[in-house]
């Protein structure tokens, strides 16, 4: 989870997955021995020296202006997710944000919730922990206040969980996307000493999390469409989209929905009728510690 690492791992890899031969990025030619361009290369597509280029994929440069950044990020064809992720690694220790206090979800955002009968929803807070749930996200996800509050998490969940597997028929994208967004937070938070534990956890146990990992691509969590194969009703793809908390940019509820008249929202109201509140499942929610 070292910063200087991880820019200079997320350099390397945006390079290599550029071809000489596109156009755009500019038709180098001679012969190669990796895939990519090489660092004069991306040097001169960006406007800056070898040297200072060099020093920045090393993780060596320091106080890097905005400008030069976006000016490499163009070079390497960065993507809005990939680009704030490029400045939040680069960023002097001075100006990066440290991991706050435990994650509440407030009075307000609960109440939003719970308001939510007839969808899906559930919040997520750093490093993808799961910190409140309606009733139809636990009916359809997982049971969650099973859970201990540590087990809490989305990427725990998707790769430590054998169930996922038969939940997400499309694993391998679910399991992307997760490896991404976790990426993206590691972005923001590099020097979050429980987010590292967390990569630790899921490298050692996990093969597929190894892998993924590695790929250093990154993702925000924004809106899509996601297949669930529920054990009652049967295979249902929701649309999703995320809506960052006002007061906490890395809080996000998740809002799962389906078109009208479709089957997936018949599915819906469906669940919705398992779903009637007991005692147990109406009593209030106990949030995840962040």
């Amino acid at each position: 989870m070292d910063r200087e690492q991880q820019l200079s791992e997320f350099l390397k890899s945006r390079r290599a997955r550029l071809s000489p031969e596109e156009g755009a990025a500019g038709n180098f030619g001679g012969q190669r021995r990796v895939p990519g361009l090489r660092r004069e290369e991306l040097a001169l597509l960006a406007g800056v020296s070898v040297d200072y280029y060099t020093r920045l994929e090393q993780g060596r440069a320091r106080n890097v202006s905005p400008d030069v950044l976006d000016a490499v990020a163009t070079a390497l064809r960065l993507d809005p997710d990939e680009r704030e992720h490029l400045h939040n690694l680069a960023k002097p220790p001075a100006a990066r944000r440290r991991p706050a206090r435990p994650q509440r979800v407030g009075a307000e955002l609960r109440q939003a919730l719970d308001a939510l009968t007839g969808v899906p929803a559930y919040i997520v807070g750093r490093r993808l922990d799961i910190l409140a749930w309606n009733e139809l996200a636990r009916r359809l996800i997982a049971d969650f206040p099973a859970l201990p509050a540590a087990e809490r998490n989305m990427a725990r969940l998707v790769f430590l969980d054998e169930a996922a597997r038969d939940l997400y028929p499309d694993w391998e994208t679910k399991a992307r996307d997760t490896v991404s967004n976790l990426r993206f937070d590691a972005g923001r938070h590099p020097d979050d000493p429980a987010l590292a534990t967390l990569v630790g956890e899921l490298s050692l146990h996990s093969a597929d999390f190894r892998r993924l990992w590695a790929d250093h691509n990154v993702r925000g969590k924004t809106r899509g469409r996601k297949r669930f194969a529920h054990p009652r009703l049967g295979e249902l793809a929701l649309d999703y989209v995320a809506m960052r908390a006002p007061d906490d940019p890395d809080m996000t509820m998740m809002i799962y929905s389906a078109p009208v008249g479709s089957d997936a929202a018949t599915s819906l109201h469906l669940l919705a009728s398992l779903a009637a509140p007991t005692p147990d499942a109406a009593a209030p929610q106990t949030p995840a510690r962040a």
